[in-house]
């Protein structure tokens, strides 16, 4: 498998392992001084592995996910590769719902011939966030 392909397939687990709430598994894909600032709050980051599964895990886990990553702009020099991911999300809370797009904008390690997630950045295009018994549209 070419290294575009083992991240193509990385970035795929982050989306599936998350919303099926595989946190072990997911914790995998990171390095450990790895950097995730992903949330609908531009200020919030997370530095290193273990912080980003327990604050991630926190938000999202009595939440119902789905998350989709599409057209991968992937670039590898040796070791080292970066992405920009086009997305779309659904999140639904016990009161919320939050459905958005934009871009992951992704750093990526190789290590012992294993890829993992370095840092990654969301931006979002779009962000719509309503109370669960409102209606959508």
């Amino acid at each position: 498998m070419g290294d575009r392909e083992a991240i193509r397939q990385l970035k795929a687990r982050y989306f599936r392992l998350m919303d099926t709430k595989q946190w072990d598994a997911w914790r995998e894909l990171f390095t450990e001084d790895a950097v995730l600032q992903a949330s609908p709050d531009p200020q919030e980051r997370f530095v290193g592995a273990d912080q980003i599964v327990e604050r991630v895990r926190g938000h999202l886990e009595n939440a119902v996910t789905v998350h989709h990553g599409h057209m991968p702009e992937i670039e590898v020099d040796g070791d080292t590769a970066s992405a920009i991911w086009a997305m779309d999300d659904y999140v639904e809370l016990p009161e919320l719902v939050l459905r958005g797009a934009g871009h992951y904008h992704d750093a990526y390690l190789r290590r012992d011939g294993v890829w993992r997630i370095r840092e990654s950045r969301l931006t979002r295009l779009r962000l719509e966030i309503r109370r669960k018994d409102a209606p959508s549209g």
